[in-house]
């Protein structure tokens, strides 16, 4: 089944325009041709009732013989050039003993039918509307004793024909008021929602190599400002993620050449001539070690991944990081005193995690801190508990490392110096990590390095009482 296309949000807003228009002038339409209407039926009223109040002086007047005679000739006098008023004026009989313009009364009010309901009729394509009244005669005229009938007729076909032409006047303006504003309404939407086919038309031009493109604020109206705005940061976000992506891949490759080139080279050498057991044994013993480090990475690697999809475990234990930090302090024990380097722990706090990852995220803390500390120096892990946090601080001197590089410290693949890359024997990941497992917990890593001192400091919320 074929789908019609939807209405474009420019012509809904025109039709609406139109609709709203039209029924507001359709409104006041009514309401000003009932007040004309009602207007010209009270004119009409009025001049009825002026002429019945005339009829009933010039009969009231008729009290001789000879003024009876005379009332035709004066009702003709009176109305003179009224010409749209018809008079049918008849005795207790029903005769009739005067009339004017009878033709405009339908045949069956000459015949002494009574008007119909509301005084309204037609005739001949001419509209009337007529009353009726009794008048008593005074005695001695000669008129009789029973009371006169006067059958009033009264021509308003001039205001039929005004409220037609109005009722078409009208019409023809709500639809032509409909019509503009509908083009108006076509018109201002159109202009209004010119933001809206700037963010299709930037939309459509996006790509990898064209994500820096962004949308002018200035010019948008307020309704859209907040869209344009949101549809900056989403690009902002969108370039800032491929890049990072991008960074990454590059990291990946870089990181990988080495340990790839360094079996390449060692099976080459390997095979370029025939050589003893323990040769083979040795160049296999060196291969296994870059096979541990690549594998090492790419562990590291898929735990970040994890991280960022927020696919890691969700902490639910309490985990005393005094148990934590004097646990590894006593694992690392013997590599300190080698390197000449002494650990102390102080200070208790509870939180609430996961044991073997907090484990993780400290563990590349102090290491990180040994390698870099040199020897006689001390490396010191502080615990603290807060109103609502525990703060846990590994301090160790040494090198201090520069401002410009503390910013980008917990990225991957990154090291903050020459001098410090020629200490580790990692690749990069172990700060990347700290912060992804603080970060699993809601809490924060941060790092100060000053006057040969260099401080890690972790955040995370207080274990529930």
């Amino acid at each position: 089944m074929k789908r019609s296309m939807p209405l474009s949000l420019t012509a809904r807003l025109a039709l609406l325009f139109a609709a709203l228009t039209a029924s507001l002038l359709i409104v006041v339409g009514l309401v000003m041709g009932r007040a004309v209407e009602g207007h010209f039926r009270e004119l009409d009223e009025h001049e009825i009732a002026g002429k019945l109040r005339l009829i009933e002086n010039l009969v009231r007047r008729a009290d001789t013989p000879q003024d009876v005679e005379a009332l035709p000739q004066r009702l003709d006098e009176a109305f003179v050039g009224h010409d749209a008023v018809a008079v049918l004026l008849r005795d207790a009989e029903g005769s009739a003993i005067y009339a004017l313009h009878a033709g405009q009364f339908a045949a069956a009010q000459i015949e002494g039918v009574p008007l119909p309901p509301g005084g309204v009729w037609a005739r001949d394509g001419r509209h009337y509307i007529g009353r009726e009244a009794s008048l008593v005669p005074p005695a001695g005229g000669g008129m009789g004793d029973g009371a006169l009938r006067v059958l009033l007729g009264l021509d308003v076909s001039h205001h039929i024909h005004f409220l037609d032409e109005v009722r078409n006047r009208l019409w023809a303006g709500i639809s032509l008021s409909a019509v503009v504003a509908a083009l108006l309404g076509w018109l201002a939407a159109h202009k209004g929602l010119a933001p809206l086919r700037r963010v299709t038309a930037t939309a459509e031009r996006l790509s990898a190599e064209r994500l820096g493109e962004r949308l002018a604020e200035g010019d948008a109206p307020a309704e859209v400002r907040e869209l344009v705005e949101a549809f900056n940061g989403m690009l902002d976000r969108l370039e800032s993620s491929f890049r990072r992506l991008s960074d990454f891949s590059a990291d990946i490759a870089h990181e990988l050449r080495t340990p790839v080139s360094n079996l390449m080279t060692q099976t080459e050498v390997a095979l370029s001539r025939a050589r003893s057991a323990d040769e083979y044994r040795e160049v296999l013993a060196s291969n296994l070690e870059e096979y541990e480090r690549i594998a090492r990475m790419v562990s590291d690697m898929l735990f970040l991944a994890q991280a960022e999809n927020g696919r890691l475990p969700r902490p639910e234990e309490t985990v005393a990081l005094q148990d934590e930090a004097r646990a590894l302090a006593e694992f690392y024990e013997a590599l300190a005193e080698e390197q000449g380097v002494a650990i102390t722990v102080r200070g208790a706090a509870e939180v609430t995690g996961d044991r073997l990852m907090l484990r993780r995220a400290l563990a590349n803390l102090l290491s990180n801190a040994l390698r870099h500390t040199a020897r006689g120096g001390t490396v010191e892990i502080a615990i603290e508990a807060g109103a609502d946090c525990a703060t846990l601080a590994v301090r160790n001197p040494g090198e201090t490392i520069p401002a410009a590089e503390l910013s980008r410290i917990f990225e991957r693949f990154h090291r903050a110096s020459r001098e410090r890359e020629r200490h580790g024997e990692g690749a990069g990941l172990g700060l990347a990590i700290t912060r992804s497992i603080v970060e699993a917990h809601g809490g924060r890593v941060t790092v100060e390095s000053a006057a040969g001192l260099t401080t890690f400091r972790i955040e995370l919320p207080l274990a529930a009482a």
